[in-house]
């Protein structure tokens, strides 16, 4: 079913609620643009790497792609390839001290079956940290389609996707230890001591799974159309990028700061609050060295544990380990200040959704205290460029309690904290203007039809529809993105000088097979999808350019003719040169694009009524 009708009858049954909101948008930049785009809407879905969505995409005639498919890894009706092998996860050997290189001692012989991790039984039908009795225990050592043997729609569970973790599996480039670290410390130790009789993270080989774009049959001998058909549909029409990558390597919390900052956060002083840095809490600083005796079980991590590091001081544990891997390409500058202790993992903001309710502090709350770098949103301020951060499930979003997706009503409402990023920068919050900016998605879609929508919208979907594994599905966030664009284009004035970009936060710790350009201590991490949704994206083309979420701040800051966010920050760093003989690596390294060659701004093309992605 389309959703179009039931968000836009709520919106408009809530523009009461919605009146102060209203009141208090701003209105449309008169800024001058180097391009037609007056309107850049960047949405932020969850935890999918490229090849988990892309692996087996085919472009059209005359373009060429980088993913499971093109590579023979695997078949296009998702079977083992002539190139099985090159995916191949091996087993890590015991170390007595954290490496981002591990050497290897053998290889799976099958993989171990998947976990439903924390998924809600109510969604997989099984308990929550069980194996995951729908996949087969003999599965070959290397990427299987997750739709063979459950519906594309239904939920799974969630990989391991945090800092230490993704450096050790990509394994210096080999991607080859993605298992290994599923099976020997998962999502960490959480301060806890190594139990007897061993630890097991309960998580399997979920990361090593892939959806289908093509037509193929099921495990039970049923033939299916394809997986993620708006996601194709999307692709085949518009532009998408097959070397987007998430900029930190790690999880949702480090990549969302790194999406309004071309940074990274650190711990400030929770005694002043002034945004200074500080040391944190001993219990809160990261460890990845191994417990003595055990195989890669870390001392002191998870998102209860140590998420902090200094990573100037190449003694601390794990940063001379990372640093070989940035010396090795020739990368010397970690962009690591001395006395800071920088937050690679996922911590709650200080303040939560308001100014008038702050987290508390101390070592046994998780909490980041206040930011005082600055951010995207203080140089548009700054520069008279509108911006606004709508995030669903924020405060009183009617909506994330009344949408139904297939007449079912959403499951819960959840307000993701670290998807909010700027709700834990001084510069924002206590500013009641700049806060004014931080709002839900009802105020998102009123702002869309009533031509109130600033220059700059970042969109965090309804944790419900996030696409985030164990929580929701892929399939759910294709029907959050399938309505959000036919909204805006259900404003012809709108559509015409917008540009939709469209991608996930990070990888979610799943299996991809693309390069990854070290860049800094913090990432790059693996790829993700990428799509540009605009009249001006080039119809069905793949980018091979060089790009990570700074590519985002490039884009506008080219676009609005803006200075860069800081001396530090990513968008500093030069626009890829690259190779005739490899156009995914850039010459001039480390170097990101500014997703300009996604465009053709000398040829509009109405779209409006080319509905390829709508389902009907």
């Amino acid at each position: 079913m389309r959703l179009k009708s039931t968000f836009k009858s709520l919106v408009f049954a809530t523009s009461a609620l919605c009146a102060l909101t209203l009141a208090t948008a701003n209105a449309e930049s008169h800024n001058e643009t180097k391009t037609p785009i007056k309107h850049v809407i960047i949405i932020v879905g969850e935890n999918h790497s490229f090849d988990n969505l892309f692996g087996t995409y085919q472009p059209k005639q005359g373009q060429t792609i980088s993913n499971l498919l093109s590579k023979g890894i695997v078949n296009a009706d998702g079977t083992p390839g002539a190139h099985f092998d090159l995916a191949k996860q091996r087993i890590g050997q015991d170390e007595n001290v954290y490496n981002a290189v591990t050497a290897s001692t053998g290889e799976y012989a099958s993989l171990p079956r998947p976990y439903t991790t924390w998924a809600d039984p109510s969604s997989t039908g099984l308990p929550s940290g069980v194996e995951d009795t729908r996949f087969p225990t003999n599965m070959p050592n290397g990427p299987f389609q997750i739709s063979k043997y459950v519906p594309y729609a239904a939920y799974t569970g969630d990989p391991v996707h945090r800092f230490f973790q993704m450096w050790q599996d990509v394994d210096g480039g080999k991607h080859d230890k993605f298992v290994w670290v599923e099976e020997t410390i998962g999502t960490g130790s959480n301060g806890n001591p190594h139990p007897a009789g061993g630890f097991n993270p309960k998580e399997g080989a979920i990361s090593m799974g892939f959806y289908n774009m093509n037509p193929f049959t099921d495990a039970q001998g049923h033939a299916q159309p394809g997986d993620a058909p708006v996601f194709k549909s999307l692709a085949d029409n518009y532009a998408i990028s097959d070397n987007y990558h998430q900029a930190i390597m790690g999880g949702t919390g480090a990549n969302f700061q790194a999406l309004v900052s071309g940074d990274v956060a650190f711990f400030t002083n929770p005694d002043s609050l002034d945004g200074s840095a500080a040391v944190p809490y001993s219990n809160q600083i990261e460890n990845p060295d191994p417990v003595a005796g055990t195989n890669n079980y870390y001392t002191q991590d998870g998102y209860g544990g140590g998420s902090y590091v200094n990573c100037a001081d190449p003694s601390q544990p794990g940063v001379a380990s990372v640093n070989q891997q940035l010396y090795s390409h020739g990368v010397h500058k970690t962009n690591c200040a001395p006395g800071h202790y920088y937050l690679v993992n996922n911590y709650n903001l200080y303040w939560n959704q308001t100014s008038s309710n702050p987290n508390p502090l101390g070592p046994n709350h998780f909490i980041l205290p206040p930011q005082s770098i600055p951010t995207i949103a203080d140089v548009l301020s700054a520069h008279g460029v509108s911006w606004k951060y709508y995030t669903a499930d924020r405060g009183d979003d009617q909506m994330a309690f009344a949408t139904a997706v297939d007449g079912v009503p959403l499951p819960y409402h959840y307000y993701c904290g670290i998807c909010d990023p700027l709700t834990g920068y001084l510069s924002i919050m206590k500013s009641p203007a700049q806060e004014a900016k931080l709002q839900n998605y009802g105020a998102f879609l009123n702002d869309v039809h009533n031509n109130t929508l600033p220059a700059v919208s970042y969109v965090r979907p309804f944790e419900a529809l996030a696409g985030h594994p164990a929580d929701s599905t892929t399939d759910l966030y294709e029907k959050f993105l399938e309505d959000l664009i036919n909204q805006v284009k259900s404003n012809p004035q709108l559509w015409a000088s917008t540009a939709i970009f469209v991608t996930t936060d990070e990888g979610g710790g799943y299996y991809d097979s693309g390069y990854i350009q070290p860049v800094d201590f913090f990432g790059d991490g693996t790829r993700i999808p990428f799509i540009a949704v605009s009249p001006y994206a080039k119809k069905g083309y793949v980018d091979h350019t060089y790009y990570d979420h700074v590519s985002l701040l490039k884009f506008i800051e080219e676009n609005w003719h803006l200075p860069k966010i800081s001396h530090r920050s990513r968008d500093n760093l030069p626009n890829p040169v690259a190779s005739r003989d490899n156009p995914y690596m850039p010459k001039n390294g480390p170097a990101i694009g500014d997703l300009m060659n996604l465009f053709d701004f000398g040829h509009h093309e109405d779209r409006d009524h080319d509905h390829g992605h709508d389902r009907g």
